[in-house]
């Protein structure tokens, strides 16, 4: 063991890694214009447009990192419509880039540049709450996030370690909307790498995500038979009903280890007339494997015994694109070093459990150990009241950095399930 390896594990900042983390110091302004510029693109999950117009400014601002850097299209999805049919979904492209991919150990960084609102939500502008707090769309979840990556890795590519490490970035265009486009990209990335750092924001805090709950979204296209409401009614096959009898059935399933929203129905028409067709669309949050399964056989059965009940046809679209990310082994060592990692800047750790979800999901069901809330302190995500606190960029990307830091020197060995089974 080396003289920096032997620093860096006793927790102290080894010279090599001061002087790299002394490269971030006075970053904040740069950062902070970074996430403007990106902030003023609507880069809303359906606004393909400006997803393409953002896609091109990252790609840009990555360049001088060196690596190759390729803009995937998304894998083909459907959904189903008001109507109940299948339709194509349409998602924007990814970006992919991949420095030293011959290295012993890898990392994956991923982040997104979608957000939650769409070209005409009202929410488009950046303001000021006060001195160190700034209110706008994404800038903390996640275009601050990406901020912090990228001047993480700015400064781990200045360091003499860097040629230890490899290292892969994967910006997807539709974590929103559960990346559906983006899933084999991000899978097939994780599977060669050895850990993974996802820029989520922290919680205001600072406090991280630990374990993660599952979620999936589904959709029941359900065909009854039209006819005179007043006239023979009896004739008729009410779909509506149907599908409240579904949202009925599918609500109880709620447990302890499992939460189940329905959503949303489609359809109906004049009063006078049976519906013929309705759409249910609920989400389903599990927090272990095992929930997940008994909801997938529970929908299952419900609905060929509602289709039974009612004489009527249900066609069920969706899965859980996101499984449940729980707290073991292999996720704890990882969260462990970057406890230590802070400590070594004088920057505390801590965790908790969480029922949201992210990519970290799908990187951990590879069996990658994943961090996945490494972006900066900020809140109120997903509403017009986001914020990002400004003051957090520079102490994230010191973070980062010397995480990338301590495994170039420490290494990494990957705790694949698939490989502790084989």
């Amino acid at each position: 063991m080396d003289a920096e390896t032997t620093l860096a594990t006793a927790g102290a900042l080894s010279p090599a890694e001061a002087a790299t983390l002394a490269g971030l110091d006075g970053r904040r302004d740069a950062m902070l214009a970074q996430v403007l510029d990106w902030a003023a693109i609507n880069s809303g999950s359906r606004n393909l447009p400006g997803l393409a117009t953002l896609a091109d400014r990252l790609a840009a601002a990555f360049a001088p990192l060196g690596g190759v850097a390729t803009l995937h299209d998304p894998a083909p999805v459907t959904t189903i419509d008001a109507t109940g049919a299948e339709v194509p979904l349409a998602h924007g492209r990814n970006l992919h880039i991949v420095c030293r991919p011959d290295a012993p150990v890898r990392v994956l960084l991923t982040g997104h540049m979608d957000t939650v609102f769409a070209a005409d939500h009202p929410f488009q502008a950046c303001r000021w709450l006060d001195a160190d707090t700034l209110n706008g769309p994404g800038t903390a979840d996640m275009k601050g996030g990406i901020a912090v990556m990228l001047a993480a890795l700015t400064a781990f590519e200045t360091s003499p370690l860097a040629d230890r490490l490899g290292w892969e970035i994967v910006i997807n265009s539709d974590e929103e909307v559960s990346s559906p486009g983006s899933a084999p990209l991000l899978a097939a990335a994780a599977r060669r790498c050895h850990l993974g750092l996802t820029y989520e924001p922290a919680l205001p805090d600072g406090t991280l995500a630990g374990a993660r709950k599952g979620s999936g979204n589904f959709s029941a296209a359900i065909t009854g038979r039209a006819a005179h409401a007043g006239r023979e009614p009896e004739k008729g096959r009410n779909a509506i009903i149907a599908a409240a009898d579904l949202a009925l059935r599918l609500k109880a399933l709620t447990a302890a280890d499992l939460s189940v929203n329905p959503a949303r129905i489609d359809g109906g028409g004049p009063n006078n007339i049976v519906p013929d067709m309705a759409v249910l669309r609920w989400n389903m949050r599990p927090s272990t494997l095992a929930a997940q399964a008994r909801a997938e056989a529970a929908i299952a059965a419900i609905t060929a015994e509602i289709a039974a009940a009612h004489e009527v046809a249900i066609h069920v679209h969706g899965r859980f694109a996101r499984p449940p990310k729980p707290m073991d082994a292999n996720q704890q060592r990882l969260f462990d070093l970057v406890k230590d990692c802070g400590a070594a800047i004088g920057l505390p750790i801590g965790w908790r459990d969480t029922g949201g979800v992210c990519d970290g999901n799908n990187l951990a069901a590879t069996g990658l150990a994943v961090v996945d809330t490494l972006g900066p302190r900020g809140g109120a995500i997903h509403s017009a009241d986001e914020f990002l606190c400004v003051d957090s960029l520079e102490e994230r990307a010191k973070l980062s950095a010397l995480i990338l830091c301590r495994v170039a020197q420490q290494g990494w060995t990957r705790g694949c399930v698939a490989e502790q089974e084989s």
